[in-house]
């Protein structure tokens, strides 16, 4: 390996490396914000900023630079809170399915095909849907076992 491509591979590590950490830092401070932000706390001192702008309306008679205050913070946050909000969000349910794929894994007699659901069409999941309605329904008029039913079969399936 030529003293080139040593560089090269040194800045692309140096480069992932700060992706990394950054990454890493953005998704400690959306979990810390996810949970003061989420909290009775954090509502209580929106609704009394809000009560405080509005207290502050006859002072400004209630001008459009008054009004103006309120929208823009509002706004910015709100965009702010989006990025927070989808981020755990997506971690969240990444964490769930998972959990789940092992739960089902590891359950015997269970489908593995129920393993990776969110990579299904929306019409091979209305089938499965269907077909798990019409499983209850049948389990609730006659008390048969609905668990070991076929899976549908997909193109997914066919993998």
């Amino acid at each position: 390996m030529d003293k080139t491509q040593a560089a090269e591979l040194k800045q692309h590590e140096q480069e992932r490396d700060f992706f990394c950490v950054v990454s890493d830092a953005f998704r400690v401070f959306a979990h810390r914000c996810a949970s003061m932000l989420g909290s009775a706390w954090a509502f209580t001192g929106a609704v009394l900023v809000i009560l405080v702008w509005l207290i502050t309306g006859p002072t400004f008679h209630f001008s459009d630079t008054w009004q103006l205050i309120i929208n823009t913070a509002t706004t910015v946050i709100t965009f702010l809170m989006v990025f927070l909000i989808q981020n755990t969000q997506n971690r969240d349910a990444k964490a769930m399915h998972l959990k789940l794929d092992e739960m089902i894994r590891a359950l015997k007699g269970a489908r593995n095909q129920l393993v990776d659901l969110e990579d299904l069409s929306d019409e091979d999941l209305k089938k499965l849907e269907e077909q798990f309605r019409r499983l209850r329904q049948k389990a609730e008029n006659d008390g048969s076992p609905s668990r070991h039913a076929a899976p549908v079969e997909s193109a997914h399936n066919k993998r």
